[in-house]
């Protein structure tokens, strides 16, 4: 009687061809998440936003240069952010911020070629008599750096085209709530530009953004509106006070700390922001609001990968905060990719550079469905069954 020896499943091969990957794509990225890939990158905080501010500030000036809407400017800031929460490149800033600005004017409908947005860059610094033009052969070569980036650019979006645009809402808001146009209206306008300085533009929904600006405005010229930060608005909009908090702190956080290189910031001391943080700080501390509005339960899995932005009904008050992280070390590397065998594998680093193929989805609920379908296919069926084999005696 001999037993027959059953391996581990894993260790067997998957039969047929490989059954590629899927990334599904994230609108939202949550706080902790973000924390989480800079710090596997390796990239401390204060280096991050120096990059990040005049990452920010070089896109805005050449879009402003080359006369592009505000949505494409919001458009390539995202990009920028999502590209460098992926590929934390220390070296510059200049190839993925050129590269985030050419892929939003394809975005937006607003075409402009590489060489012409490298040409608005360089001639930004010039005298009218010895700016050139954009099929100056110096452009050359830096073009073909910026179309390779854009590649990058897309999956590390997840080649989600969704995007948001709070300034059309901010306008809005201002005409509801009879503010004034010339002055509250402004300034919320303005920060909303500031805004896509933070990573608050990956984590928040446009009507939160847009109520975060006009309050904050408000604030800023002591002319509060306490219609509003009222629960029935924040319900209007499907929001809560824990979101708008988050994005108001963010924007603090930028005018306390590196105001000359904001819109609003210049033109307000600084010792009212410090004030307005004051403030909100003992609103947070009096009613309990978290840093960080995220949910902590564990994050809902489609096809084995998160979906940000989804909150739990049965528990909408539980948040937590990633500052309890004591280390790096107690971080588990991200997969910012979100890469996930259609068979339900979880995947370790990059494997679609080896093998298989990794393919886009925006709908996780078409993805489930495909990993449930395709893993019938892939599916070890083993049977265990004895033999009995006749051991001949020796003649002696």
């Amino acid at each position: 009687m001999a037993p027959s020896q059953s391996g581990d499943p894993t260790d067997l091969p998957q039969p047929g061809p490989h059954p590629s990957y899927i990334q599904i794509a994230k609108p939202y990225v949550f706080e902790s998440k973000i924390q989480e890939c800079m710090l596997a990158a390796g990239v401390t905080e204060a280096r991050d936003e120096d990059i990040r501010l005049q990452a920010v500030a070089w896109i805005d000036n050449v879009r402003r240069a080359m006369h592009l809407p505000v949505r494409t400017y919001n458009t390539a800031v995202v990009y920028f952010h999502k590209y460098r929460l992926i590929h934390p490149d220390n070296t510059g800033f200049i190839d993925a911020a050129a590269a985030a600005l050419f892929t939003a004017c394809k975005i937006e409908d607003t075409l402009k070629k590489s060489r012409d947005i490298l040409c608005a860059a360089h001639n930004e610094k010039l005298t009218a008599n010895e700016q050139v033009t954009p099929d100056d052969p110096m452009f050359e070569n830096h073009a073909k750096i910026i179309i390779g980036v854009e590649r990058l650019m897309l999956e590390a979006s997840g080649f989600d085209f969704r995007n948001r645009y709070p300034q059309r809402l901010v306008l809005k808001l201002a005409k509801i709530y009879n503010v004034d146009k010339s002055t509250v209206g402004k300034i919320a306008y303005n920060v909303s530009l500031d805004l896509y300085r933070t990573f608050a533009p990956l984590k928040q929904t446009t009507p939160t953004m847009a109520i975060a600006c006009v309050e904050l405005a408000g604030r800023i010229l002591d002319v509060p509106n306490p219609e509003i930060e009222s629960d029935s608005e924040y319900k209007k909009w499907n929001i809560t006070r824990q979101e708008v908090m988050e994005t108001l702190l963010d924007l603090l956080d930028l005018y306390t700390h590196h105001r000359p290189s904001t819109i609003v910031g210049q033109d307000h001391a600084l010792e009212k922001f410090i004030s307005i943080r004051i403030a909100l700080n003992q609103e947070a501390s009096a009613e309990e609001v978290p840093p960080f509005a995220q949910s902590n339960r564990k994050q809902a899995m489609t096809n084995g990968t998160a979906t940000n932005g989804v909150k739990d009904k049965k528990d909408p008050k539980g948040f937590t905060s990633p500052r309890s992280i004591a280390s790096p070390k107690d971080v588990i590397s991200p997969q910012p990719i979100g890469l996930t065998s259609v068979t339900g594998t979880t995947v370790q680093g990059k494997p679609g550079l080896k093998e298989g193929t990794v393919r886009f989805m925006l709908d996780p609920e078409r993805a489930r469905d495909e990993k449930h379908t395709v893993a019938e296919f892939f599916k070890m069926d083993e049977e265990e069954y004895e033999v009995e084999v006749e051991n001949e005696r020796r003649r002696v």
